[in-house]
């Protein structure tokens, strides 16, 4: 338990001090924003470009790996989509963005620092290859549903749209980059790896403190359905179902089993809210990002406990 404790513990302490200086007024919503605009434009584009770069493209396209996050993600949005339609009687367009809280993982400001101190550099090559899934696969697909169901099965053209604004974010930026780096074998030179270096190490302790901060002011009561169920599908049933599948496909590497346990963990990814603003559920959502945050302490550290006791971790 101690040594579970000493991969949690910081992880949530560093979280911890980004609500509380948020909390005392030290850090304000604006500052907070502008440290968030850091990691995701700078700090966490680097740290992907850094693990592809570094990798021969064998190495970085682990399609096992790729079937299997993909596969379980989608299984469990589709389980997501059919209980909140069908059996709680909720609109396509809440459906779906529920649907994708339950299935898509903060990756990047919580997923990655968790593996990362687990299995090392291996952790931004699964980061990498999640986000793959996440953003030209999950994200598109619950957007297009939940437009679909907002303009009355018109809303497909959506894919397209979310898709093009993708295509311009520096993650994925990043890994094409980094993919195509790798696929020419082309290796940057010492100082703009040394930069890239410097600011890739920034990503994980900024990224957790980030999220703490911009958990203060957001509440959690008077939504208890809609926040059970985002965090038992994505704390419980999202952890499971990525085993399932990481177990079942051949040709999985160990560390990347653990990673993909790991993310699968994580709480649903911090733009949540945002992402359901547009169909008026963004109280919903930061509830349910609350709760997941909260939670993940616990999935984390079952997770982690589970993984050293079938001695998948360094004892």
């Amino acid at each position: 338990m101690l040594a579970v404790l000493s991969i949690t513990a910081p992880i949530f302490i560093i979280i911890g001090l980004g609500f509380l200086s948020a909390r005392i007024g030290l850090v304000n919503r604006e500052q907070a924003r502008g440290m968030g605009t850091f990691v995701i434009h700078f700090a966490l584009p680097s740290l992907v470009f850094k693990a592809l770069v570094e990798r021969s493209l064998g190495e970085v396209l682990n399609w096992p790996y790729l079937g299997a996050y993909a596969l379980a993600s989608l299984s469990l949005f589709g389980f997501g989509l059919l209980l909140t339609l069908r059996w709680r009687g909720q609109s396509l367009s809440s459906s779906a963005i529920l649907a994708m809280g339950m299935s898509v993982s903060n990756s990047g400001f919580i997923g990655y620092p968790i593996a990362a101190m687990v299995i090392g550099h291996t952790a931004a090559l699964a980061m990498a290859l999640g986000m793959l899934v996440e953003n030209l696969l999950m994200i598109p697909l619950a957007l297009a549903i939940a437009e679909a169901g907002r303009q009355g099965g018109q809303g497909w053209t959506v894919v397209r749209e979310t898709l093009l604004r993708l295509l311009r974010n520096p993650l994925i930026i990043a890994i094409v980059l980094g993919l195509s780096m790798s696929l020419l074998e082309l290796r940057l030179p010492v100082v703009p790896a040394r930069a890239i270096e410097m600011l890739a190490g920034a990503s994980a302790p900024l990224a957790l403190f980030v999220i703490g901060a911009s958990l203060n002011g957001l509440k959690v009561g008077g939504m208890a359905a809609d926040v059970a169920q985002a965090s038992i599908g994505k704390l419980i049933l999202h952890p499971l179902l990525m085993f399932t599948a990481l177990w079942l496909m051949p040709g999985v590497d160990p560390a990347l089993m653990v990673a993909g346990l790991l993310f699968a963990s994580a709480p649903m990814m911090s733009v949540f809210p945002i992402l359901g603003q547009r169909f008026g559920l963004e109280e919903r959502c930061a509830a349910a990002l609350v709760a997941c945050t909260v939670l993940a302490f616990f999935s984390v550290s079952a997770v982690l406990a589970l993984l050293r006791w079938q001695g998948l971790l360094p004892g």
